[in-house]
């Protein structure tokens, strides 16, 4: 079958990065101190591979014998979000930083939202959670019919309606004008997202029809450089959104984890000769961003009782990756991404594991990648294939 398999589980950090002082984010250890918080973590699939030999974690023990290699890498371009942790797994070092509005965006971009957008007023401009903003502004949104505009630590521009008082379709427009005429050269947000919810007073919820209008990546990341190569490209769930559908052959989306590991085996299955990149984004948005460390151990429960069944769907010519964009430490004040080492579990069946050590870059999964299809390439980073 040949092919090339990445799953990016979205914020499982493995303890802080050397600069994570600078981010704020000192102490920070999504894996080993949720298993503190939590008297340890239960994730046998992923213990056997050899998870508990990247950095001590309760109740995953190292494996004598690991199943997969293992190591850990350095996050090395400026920020911890997750268009840059995907765009560094992608072959890139993003030497620049994205713009944040920790105090809401100007007056003279809001300005401009209004008009380009025909709309009368906007509530809120300011960094919120996108489900206490809602709690918050949604009786007031639904009487005026103004969009919420939230953002956070990330480079976001959030846009919240109810999706009876501005139908998505509208929504979806607003974010690409948004995108595309407002928030261009230096208020060049990594996304725009729609965040449309639903309900009444006391009762509203988010509705699993998000939408990201991201921005193209500085240069071709592995995924254009297969792609340009004759090589089939599957991007899974929000792998599209964040590269922006560049060099993507096969585009599938996914609204929950089960639905992104049911779409992995599948295109395993029925592909050849294939890169897939898949992002299981449950950590990260439900429990990590919630600091619902019992809500996040569930949900790496139910992705390792799944792990048998992805193994079962690959033959020997097939490779593995298991990683991360970054962290999202569950157990601090936070509730932002954190500047965290990702895990590195690379799998290909008939093969011993082997420490791999401390990566880098984590674009050594780019090239890694290149070297499996024997694809030449000038992106950053060093091949584990034949570590």
């Amino acid at each position: 079958m040949n092919n090339f398999i990445v799953i990016v589980l979205d914020g499982v950090g493995v303890g802080e990065l050397p600069d994570a002082n600078k981010f704020g984010d000192s102490g920070s250890n999504t894996l080993g101190n949720m298993a503190e918080k939590l008297n340890g973590l239960n994730l046998p699939n992923l213990q056997k591979f050899g998870l508990g030999n990247i950095i001590p974690i309760k109740g995953v023990e190292p494996a004598s014998d690991p199943q997969a290699s293992f190591g850990k890498m350095t996050e090395v371009s400026t920020g911890k979000d997750s268009t840059t942790g995907h765009w560094e797994l992608g072959g890139l070092k993003i030497d620049f930083d994205f713009p944040y509005y920790p105090n809401g965006f100007p007056e003279d971009v809001m300005n401009m939202f209004l008009q380009k957008n025909n709309l009368e007023g906007y509530l809120a401009n300011k960094p919120a959670s996108g489900t206490e903003i809602i709690e918050e502004l949604g009786d007031e949104h639904v009487q005026t019919g103004y969009p919420i505009v939230y953002t956070s630590a990330d480079s976001v521009f959030q846009i919240a309606a109810h999706e009876e008082i501005i139908p998505l379709d509208r929504l979806y427009k607003i974010c690409e004008v948004t995108r595309n005429e407002i928030l261009i050269n230096e208020h060049a947000v990594g996304r725009v997202i729609a965040r449309p919810f639903i309900g009444t007073h006391g009762n509203y919820s988010r509705t699993t029809n998000r939408k990201d209008f991201s921005i193209d990546p500085p240069q071709k990341t592995i995924i254009e450089i297969l792609s340009g190569n004759g090589i089939n490209t599957i991007a899974i769930g929000k792998i599209n959104d964040l590269f922006n559908y560049r060099g993507i052959n096969n585009q599938l989306k996914t609204k929950t984890n089960s639905e992104g590991i049911k779409k992995i085996i599948e295109s395993i299955e029925s592909n050849n000769h294939s890169y897939i990149m898949a992002n299981l984004v449950d950590f990260d948005v439900y429990y990590g961003h919630r600091n619902d460390p019992v809500g996040f151990h569930k949900a790496l429960q139910e992705f390792d009782n799944k792990l048998p069944e992805i193994i079962e769907s690959m033959d020997k010519s097939d490779a593995l990756i298991l990683t991360a964009d970054h962290g999202n430490d569950p157990t601090t004040p936070s509730t932002d991404h954190s500047r965290e080492y990702v895990p590195l579990l690379y799998y290909s069946k008939n093969r011993s594991g082997k420490n791999l050590g401390t990566r880098k870059t984590f674009s050594d999964v780019a090239q890694t990648a290149a070297h499996f299809f024997k694809v030449n390439n000038a992106l950053e980073g060093e091949s584990f294939l034949n570590a």
